[in-house]
């Protein structure tokens, strides 16, 4: 992903690691990810992955746990402490130890065997999505759009010098859309970065949140969020000259 005018795009340049010992698997899955314009290396057990995480230094790790030398549980271990690359572990069986130890040692996501490729690729995109928005909102500090101030850090909002009190989905809708002004969002894409791909309750709650979002607001800076007809939301940096 790369930056430009105020959001994130994708590019070539996402790196993913596929470690598997079984070469079928691992060469079916670099296959699909190089056919969606990714650079992928493959490492054949956990020690080659590990080293490969050293001197390719993907984005993304897919990892199956059944490997030799080094299992795919110790590999996530060891790595875990790398907030900027993802983990997605492969398993054979949908064994709830296994997903509980798994994120135990750090994975962000599982996907049992066998699975539909396109799953795969929806899974990683998503995850990269979320990884590198995390990313941008470790980098800001405050952002400032007239009387609002959004403190990132400490997780708190202050409209005309008064704390407005926000869920912890109501504050991470509003750092999405005012660190990215004039960047539409579909409902979708909004649901997947402050929900999660799998969250069941529809783009519908996307549209519940932001119109608590606004109340909170008030009346003259709720109009900051702009709907998107057919599309979803913005958010627009000249909300409130258009009222003079």
């Amino acid at each position: 992903m790369y930056y430009k005018k105020g959001a994130w795009c994708w590019n070539m340049e996402d790196k993913i690691l596929i470690a598997d010992d079984e070469k079928s698997i691992a060469n079916a899955i670099a296959y699909g990810f190089r056919r969606e314009g990714y650079i992928v290396e493959i490492a054949c057990d956990g020690k080659e992955a590990l080293d490969k995480i050293t001197s390719f230094q993907p984005n993304l790790v897919i990892l199956d746990i059944m490997m030799p030398k080094i299992n795919g549980f110790e590999v996530c271990k060891k790595i875990s402490n790398r907030a900027d690359i993802g983990i997605i572990l492969l398993t054979a069986k949908n064994d709830i130890v296994d997903k509980v130890l798994g994120l135990e040692f750090g994975a962000d996501d599982f996907i049992t065997k066998p699975f539909d490729m396109r799953e795969v690729i929806a899974r990683s995109k998503s995850l990269l999505r979320r990884l590198q928005m995390t990313t941008q909102e470790s980098e800001l500090k405050e952002i400032v759009i007239k009387d609002l101030r959004v403190m990132v850090k400490q997780r708190k909002v202050i409209l005309q010098e008064q704390s407005i009190e926000l869920t912890p989905k109501e504050f991470d809708l509003i750092t999405i859309l005012l660190s990215n002004l004039e960047r539409v969002y579909t409902r979708e894409e909004l649901l997947d970065l402050v929900w999660g791909m799998e969250y069941i309750g529809g783009t519908r709650t996307v549209d519940i949140h932001i119109q608590r979002l606004r109340k909170k607001l008030g009346t003259d800076y709720q109009k900051i969020i702009h709907t998107v007809f057919g599309v979803g939301y913005k958010a627009a940096g000249d909300f409130y000259e258009d009222e003079h």
